[in-house]
């Protein structure tokens, strides 16, 4: 029997400004051979985090994921330019239902990195 304690997050922060990259739009997917399924969406408060888990619970199963962080948008790009980062996927494994998952993301306008946070 599987354990769903463990929870996945994540936080956002704009190295270029130094600061949480507040009101950044973020989807998951789970990824199943080439399909990507839609999982949830959600925004970055103040603090550059998402006000609840992007999963916990049943949820939280073994897989492959995939977030997609719509920086472009976030970053202020206009209509019909074309930017040079836009949404920015970033997939991952779950091994187990029961650990913290964080997947971090720091952002600047024309670079980004990420960890397994704790």
């Amino acid at each position: 029997m599987q354990s769903h304690t463990g929870r996945l997050t994540t936080h956002v922060l704009d190295t270029a400004l130094g600061k949480p990259a507040e009101g950044l739009l973020i989807e998951l997917f789970r990824i199943a051979g080439e399909a990507a399924e839609w999982i949830c969406s959600s925004r970055t408060n103040a603090d550059g985090r998402c006000d609840a888990p992007l999963l916990s619970g049943e949820q939280m199963t073994a897989g492959v994921y995939e977030l997609r962080f719509h920086a472009g948008d976030y970053l202020g790009n206009n209509v019909g330019e074309v930017p040079f980062l836009d949404i920015i996927p970033i997939r991952f494994g779950i091994a187990e239902a029961a650990p913290h998952y964080h997947v971090p993301l720091l952002l600047s306008p024309y670079s980004y990195s990420t960890y397994r946070g704790s």
